[in-house]
C-alpha cells in the first residue's frame, strides 16, 4: 500500500507554514513547529527513524514499573480494536514506541507504516502526528489522515492520550492507529474515548503502586477527573499527588518536596485533622470496633489497662 496521497497535501501544509499570521488552531501551530522548528519537508520520502534493539531495551528499562503496569491495558485495548485493523502502541516521553499490539496478518503493513516497536514518532522526526503532538501539548488528541504533517502519513488515523507518572511528569503516551480508509468519524471518537480511559487506568495504577503504604484519596470536587488523587501517609501527611490533583489544588512542582498536612491542602480537613482529642477518639473507636465493643479486649489491643481505657472513654464522651 503506498503511503503518499500526492503533492496536494504537501502544498496545503506548506501554505499554512508559510503564513506569518499567528496560528488559528492547534493543528496549524503544530504544522508550523514541524516546518519552522524542525525544518521538515512534508513531501519527504525519507524512511521513519528506528532505534536499534539495544536502544529499545534501554528505553523500556527507563519506563520500568509503568511498562509492566501497562501490559494488561494494552491487551484489553487490543481486544477491543485489533479486529478492525488497528494497532495499539505505547511510546515513551521521547516518542519511541516501546511496546505494541497488532494482528499478525497486519504486521507487514504496520511495519511499513512505522507502527512498530522502535519507531520514533516525535514531532521532531515525523512532524504533526498524534503521539508526537500529544507529547508536546500534554493532552489527548486525534490526528486524522491529512491532518498529519508528512504526506507519507496522511492515510493514518491516530488517537493518543498522555500518561503522567507519580510526580506529575509526562512519562508515556498510549496510541491506537489505523491505516484503514473506511474508519468512520464516529468510530474514531469511540476509539479516542477508550484510549483516554485506558491511559487514566494505567496512570492511576502506577500512582497506587508508587505509594503502596499510603491511603489514596480523591481530591474534593474530582467527580470529572478520577485521577485527581493524593497519597496520604499514616500521619495524615500528603506525600504524593497526581498531575490532575496538582492542577486542581494549584500545587507547584516543588510543593511536595516535603510532606504536607492533608488539612493544609483539602478544605475542611484542618478542623478535624489537627484536633488531638478527635484523633484519640478515632483511635479508641477503631479499637472498640475491632473488639466488638468489648472494653477489656480493646484495652489489651491498645496496650493499656481497662481502667485507663474507661477514663479516656469518659473524658472523650465515649462512655455508654
Amino acid at each position: 500500500m503506498g503511503r503518499s496521497p500526492g503533492n496536494s497535501h504537501s502544498d496545503r501544509v506548506l501554505d499554512v507554514v508559510a503564513k506569518g499570521a499567528p496560528a488559528v488552531s492547534a493543528l496549524a501551530a503544530s504544522w508550523r513547529r514541524s516546518g519552522h522548528l524542525h525544518a521538515l519537508d512534508p513531501a519527504t520520502h525519507a524512511p521513519s527513524c528506528r532505534l536499534t534493539a539495544a536502544e529499545i531495551a534501554a528505553a523500556r528499562e527507563r519506563l520500568g514499573r509503568l511498562l509492566a503496569i501497562a501490559q494488561a491495558s494494552l491487551d484489553r485495548l487490543f481486544l477491543a480494536v485489533g479486529g478492525v485493523g488497528c494497532s495499539v502502541l505505547l511510546a515513551d516521553a521521547d516518542g519511541t514506541v516501546v511496546d505494541r499490539r497488532g494482528a499478525r496478518g497486519d504486521d507487514t503493513t504496520f511495519d511499513a507504516w512505522g507502527l512498530w516497536t522502535g519507531a520514533v514518532w516525535s514531532e521532531r522526526h515525523e512532524g504533526t502526528n498524534a503521539i508526537g503532538t500529544c507529547l508536546v501539548e500534554k493532552r489527548p488528541l486525534t490526528i486524522d489522515r491529512d491532518q498529519h504533517y508528512l504526506a507519507r502519513n496522511a492515510r493514518l488515523f491516530c488517537t493518543t492520550a498522555p500518561i503522567f507518572d507519580e510526580h506529575g511528569q509526562l512519562k508515556a503516551a498510549l496510541d491506537v492507529s489505523s491505516c484503514r480508509a473506511d474508519l468512520t468519524e464516529g468510530f474514531g471518537r469511540l476509539i479516542a474515548t477508550t484510549v483516554a480511559d485506558a491511559a487514566r487506568l494505567i496512570e492511576a495504577e502506577n500512582f497506587r503502586q508508587a505509594f503502596p503504604r499510603a491511603r489514596i484519596v480523591l481530591t474534593p470536587d474530582s467527580e470529572r477527573d478520577i485521577n485527581s488523587m493524593l497519597a496520604v501517609d499514616s500521619n495524615d501527611l500528603v506525600i504524593g499527588a497526581t498531575r490532575a490533583a496538582r492542577r486542581a489544588l494549584g500545587l507547584s512542582p516543588s510543593a511536595l518536596a516535603r510532606p504536607v498536612p492533608a488539612g493544609d491542602l483539602i478544605k475542611g480537613a484542618q478542623a478535624h485533622g489537627d484536633d488531638i482529642d478527635a484523633a484519640e477518639r478515632a483511635v479508641l473507636k477503631r479499637a472498640l470496633a475491632r473488639a466488638g465493643g468489648n472494653v477489656s479486649k480493646a484495652a489489651k489491643e491498645l496496650d493499656m489497662s481497662r481502667a485507663t481505657l474507661h477514663r479516656k472513654m469518659k473524658r472523650l464522651g465515649l462512655e455508654r
